[in-house]
């Protein structure tokens, strides 16, 4: 590990202007705390600077609901509601506090965010590791449970294929991800992992560097190829994950497989058939002559070439579905669909053993020689590079797999950019923006802090408290700032800070998707929060055709978990990104997303109002309300709000809804429901 005097110099070295602000060592300012939070003290200095009032604490309500939805994506329950309530204790809330960072669900909450940052998706145009990337995702959610220290965390990403904990290769799917061969010809696993890597760890924008030196930051070519370098080594490696039993039985169930796709097959030939002559004589009617001769040839006499022709002109003669269905008779096309699902089902699913993809370093691979690709072209090599990595120290030697050497300095104390990234992550999660409104990007083109002297505390407290994330979460959500008023109205704030740039009172946002998705069923009782296993498929994305599952995904059939169960990604030739999850900001997970948009559309209201979603969970939660809500339509009403909302209705509120409700049966009360889920404050953190 570099000393501070080396590793600091080393940061700045061949900066022809003054370094970067985020190289610079982190200065961790005095305090006179007093039993105060440290966060509070020191916005209070920028409140008093520029004239600014702080709102006053939020009431039990919605600072309940905020913690709750923050901490673990779910609202509270009315029990939880009725309990913080009548808690009267002047720890109540810290209670609050530390049961929700205890929850499994927790680590759901915030796995989801970091899985943006690490860019994770289910599939992504035929990637090697959609079989089993989830276990990737499983790995995340259980690191963040056991509160595994971020600079762990951090070297099981890059390097888990030599940790010695047993799970951490589950963590190399942030690396495997990228590839989609188990040659990696392309080199495709070192180049996404130079720039996830940097846009993750570091902050720094690496990719304009594959082609010359960066426009801005002190990042050269020749640092950027150093750097691939570390990862050149890496091939995918696949884990069989198959109990022993499981493999002795593999067999047998692959002659079962096999079996029964032979008998839907036969099954479904016997309706197929006497149409196959009809639509084959139809489809050579399309073709050109000498090509319909070929086809009319008996195919063991076929010439090489003409081989290929059959195979360029396949998919037209080859009968579709589409087809059969046009010329059946309507008893026969029942019966066809009926059929082509089953072959459809075993098509998608085809009985192989549970493995993950990770990455192995290849002692042929580690062998080569490394260069500079002119203008990030393979095929023209420039200067031969060493491995190594920006703001390396000069005299750095690295033996060995590379990956260790540079998870020494960037997981250094020292290292003024690892810590300094992490906490402005989790600070942005908490408050919409972070101290740095660029995550990913703390050079010359980001933006500068907004509060240099709290980012500076907060990294030297997160490296103080041995990188524990949670321990962060709780300082964070336990000041002062944190548990203000939204709604504070004080004109003079207003026309000093308009953006709330300096947080006077707490930033309303609106929900993520998966947090939407997951409330909405919470309240209508519907939700399972099973942790761990496949992805289940949106609502709107159904296979097109017979597929493999390479294409179309790995999927669950349980469709009522949360959000982050939902699979997402890429495909050039199907849409695997549910509609819902694209109307309310989130990505793909093809590039990894440091911030997502927090629009408000009329889609969004639209679907909010006629959804398959919202409608099915307005009549979940009118029957929950007829079953759990009391006898009087007051009671149902008033349950319906703190469902819903965390809160008890107004009496104006409470009003309203009772002449809505002639009486309280479910048929009304599944549009008091749905009322419920489409106000603004139900998709809104307070």
């Amino acid at each position: 590990m570099a000393p501070l005097a080396l590793l600091v110099g080393a940061l700045a070295m061949s900066e022809p202007k003054a370094p970067l602000w985020s190289l610079r060592p982190v200065a961790r300012p005095e305090i006179q705390a007093e039993g105060r939070n440290p966060i509070d003290v020191l916005m209070a200095r920028k409140h008093v600077q520029k004239g600014l009032r702080a709102a006053g604490r939020a009431d039990k309500n919605t600072l309940l609901r905020r913690v709750h939805l923050d901490l673990t994506g779910l609202p509270p329950t009315p029990a939880e509601v009725d309990a913080f309530l009548a808690d009267r204790s002047p720890d109540a809330y810290t209670k609050v506090v530390d049961k929700l960072l205890a929850d499994p669900q927790h680590g759901v909450r915030y796995a989801r965010h970091w899985l943006d940052v690490l860019g994770y998706a289910d599939v992504d145009g035929g990637m090697l590791a959609e079989r089993g990337v989830h276990h990737w995702r499983d790995w995340v959610i259980g690191a963040l449970n056991r509160d595994l220290p971020f600079d762990q965390f951090t070297r099981a990403h890059i390097a888990g294929d030599l940790s010695g904990r047993a799970d951490d290769f589950f963590a190399t799917g942030f690396l495997s991800r990228a590839a989609y061969s188990d040659t990696d010809p392309t080199e495709a696993v070192a180049f996404a992992a130079v720039e996830n890597v940097s846009s993750a760890f570091m902050a720094m924008t690496t990719g304009c560097a594959k082609c010359h030196d960066h426009m801005y930051d002190p990042i050269s070519q020749r640092d950027y190829y150093a750097m691939k370098a570390l990862f050149d080594p890496l091939l995918p490696d696949k884990r069989n994950l198959a109990t022993a039993e499981e493999i002795l039985r593999h067999e047998d169930v692959l002659a079962k497989w096999r079996a029964d796709q032979a008998a839907i097959q036969a099954r479904m030939d016997v309706i197929t058939r006497p149409y196959e002559k009809q639509i084959f004589e139809e489809r050579m009617t399309f073709l050109p002559p000498d090509v319909a001769a070929v086809f009319r040839k008996d195919a063991a006499s076929r010439t090489a070439a003409e081989q290929a022709i059959v195979k360029q002109y396949e998919t037209v003669v080859t009968p579709d579905a589409r087809k059969f269905r046009d010329v059946m008779k309507p008893d026969e096309t029942i019966r066809y669909e009926w059929i082509r699902r089953g072959q459809t089902e075993l098509r998608r699913e085809p009985p192989t053993l549970a493995a993950f993809w990770s990455v192995r370093a290849d002692s042929e691979r580690a062998a080569r020689k490394n260069h500079i690709y002119i203008g990030g072209d393979r095929a023209k090599k420039g200067d031969e590079v060493q491995p190594g990595f920006p703001f390396a120290p000069k005299d750095l030697a690295i033996k060995g797999d590379g990956r260790q050497a540079f998870l020494a300095w960037l997981t250094a104390p020292e290292n003024p950019l690892f810590a300094r990234v992490a906490v402005n992550r989790l600070w942005q999660w908490h408050f919409g923006e972070g101290i740095v409104t660029t995550p990913s990007d703390f050079g010359r083109t980001g933006q500068m802090p907004s509060h240099p002297e709290l980012l500076d505390w907060l990294a030297s407290e997160f490296t103080a408290r041995q990188y524990s994330m949670k321990a962060m979460h709780r300082l964070i959500v336990t000041s002062e700032l944190y548990q203000q008023s939204s709604v504070a109205l004080r004109s003079a704030n207003e026309a000093i800070d308009p953006g709330n740039k300096h947080l006077w009172k707490f930033p309303v946002r609106r929900l993520e998707a998966e947090t939407i998705r997951d409330a909405m069923l919470a309240a209508a009782g519907t939700l399972d929060r099973s942790i761990g296993g496949q992805s289940f498929r949106g609502e709107d994305i159904n296979e097109r055709r017979v597929m493999s599952a390479p294409k179309t995904g790995y999927y669950d059939r349980r469709d009522n978990r949360r959000g982050i169960y939902m699979g997402r990604g890429l495909d050039a030739s199907m849409n695997m990104m549910p509609s819902f999850l694209a109307t309310f900001d989130a990505e793909d997970g093809h590039v990894p997303c440091a911030r997502r948009e927090r629009s408000v559309t009329a889609p969004q209201v639209l679907y909010m109002m006629n959804g398959a979603l919202p409608q099915t969970a307005s009549r979940d939660l009118a029957e929950r309300l007829y079953r759990e809500g009391g006898a009087s339509p007051a009671a149902k009403v008033d349950y319906g709000y703190k469902l819903a909302l965390g809160r008890a209705p107004s009496a104006a509120e409470r009003d309203a809804a009772l002449s809505y409700l002639q009486n309280a049966e479910p048929a009304q009360l599944t549009g008091f429901a749905w009322m419920l889920l489409n106000l603004s404050e139900f998709i809104f953190l307070p």
